[in-house]
């Protein structure tokens, strides 16, 4: 299996997204585009006819026919092979067994909150957590709507992760903010250069 060519994060995506049903890349690529941030983040036309063609050619999905819609023009329909499925499982297995550190682009802001001087740090964070405020209210209205709908809580159980991760942000981000005004929070005052003299 050329493990080069699969290793993306797309790959586990469209595996199961194949699960569910047999779809062609336009239809993955919209599937992806509409499952939140982090895969629309991800999910452009090439990089989701790339990743198709490299799971093609390894054997996890097999193309059924084609297909046309209207005039538009005719789109390979894929579908999941017995071993696409053991691929999607072998990795689910391991990505949620492994609570690898991944590093996010805020977390390298938050190591270098200092700059911001407490004002500027509490104006930050306050606009972080308003943000996410309303991310929360939306995925929530969204992710309640989807239940009350019928859809099987198991089928929609990372968007109950990603609302609690954003629920816990916030707070923490909150109670920084309250630290940061009253002063409890500690503020060394930045080092200054030596001069040339205390150098010397």
């Amino acid at each position: 299996m050329p493990r080069r060519a699969l290793d993306n994060p797309l790959v586990p995506d469209v595996l199961g997204l194949l699960l569910e049903g047999d779809a062609h890349p336009h239809q993955l690529l919209a599937a992806l585009q509409a499952g939140g941030e982090a895969r629309a983040s991800v999910a452009h036309r090439g990089t989701v006819y790339n990743t198709v063609t490299a799971l093609a050619a390894a054997g996890l999905i097999a193309p059924l026919g084609r297909e046309r819609e209207g005039n538009r023009p005719e789109r390979t329909v894929y579908t999941l092979t017995p071993e696409g499925r053991a691929e999607l499982v072998r990795r689910t297995d391991a990505q949620v067994r492994d609570p690898r550190r991944e590093f996010s682009r805020f977390l390298g802001a938050v190591a270098h909150l200092g700059a911001l001087g407490p004002r500027g740090a509490a104006s930050a964070l306050t606009e972080r957590a308003t943000r996410l405020e309303a991310r929360i209210d939306e995925d929530g209205r969204r992710l309640a709507a989807a239940l009350a709908q019928g859809v099987p809580r198991l089928f929609v159980i990372e968007a109950e992760y990603a609302l609690t991760l954003a629920r816990a942000e916030r707070d923490w981000l909150r109670g920084l903010v309250e630290e940061i005004r009253a002063g409890t929070l500690a503020w060394p005052a930045p080092a200054t250069a030596p001069t040339p003299e205390e150098s010397a």
